[in-house]
């Protein structure tokens, strides 16, 4: 749990003249089992605790573990707060997206269902085939708390699903097939 963290780093730059320094915590990855992450997350407000430090975190977090994607129950805290950073599909449009979502509610989702080989921090070396839709209608606010209302396509709004699955208490496994589940279940065992 992120209260029993204690993985932290700190960043040194110079910046006009004046030497900076920033720490961030590393929080550790809950894994499938946890019940945390089987749980519908809760919104938080404005005046969550250390909200800006929580997200620079989970951004970091995100980065030392090698994801593109990080919701706060995966971390331990069941809150509408998740991350993305798309720089690691450095051929895709996605590259350039990077986003906070907070209190996400996706109120669409449109088109053909596609497979794509999907993974998941919570759950190592586990990756399945999941059909989702290309295209996602999403009202959440940013890390500024600005309302924002956008449609995303392809890989982004893949990613978004992916993401959005955790705050409702949804993993991946969840949206394959039954035959699937039970062959990957003694790997899940393994896990928890």
């Amino acid at each position: 749990r992120p209260d029993k963290c204690s993985n932290y780093f700190a960043v040194v730059y110079e910046c006009k003249s004046d030497l900076k320094i920033e720490f961030f915590m590393i929080y550790p990855i809950i894994a499938y089992g946890d019940p945390v992450l089987k749980k519908k997350a809760q919104e938080i407000d404005k005046k969550y605790p250390k909200l800006k430090e929580l997200i620079d975190d989970m951004f970091e977090t995100m980065y030392d573990s090698s994801g593109v994607g990080l919701a706060a129950p995966q971390i331990g805290l069941s809150i509408r707060l998740f991350v993305i950073d798309g720089a690691p599909f450095e051929e895709d449009p996605v590259k350039d997206f990077k986003e906070v979502f907070i209190n996400a509610v996706i109120k669409e989702e449109t088109g053909d269902l596609w497979k794509f080989n999907e993974g998941c921090l919570s759950i190592p070396s586990v990756r399945e085939d999941v059909q989702r839709k290309p295209e996602v209608y999403i009202e959440y606010y940013d890390a500024n708390w600005k309302l924002q209302k956008k449609t995303f396509d392809g890989m982004a709004a893949r990613i978004i699903q992916h993401e959005y699955d955790h705050i409702e208490g949804i993993l991946f496994t969840d949206r394959i097939s039954p035959l699937r589940q039970r062959l990957i279940k003694n790997k899940l065992a393994n896990i928890s």
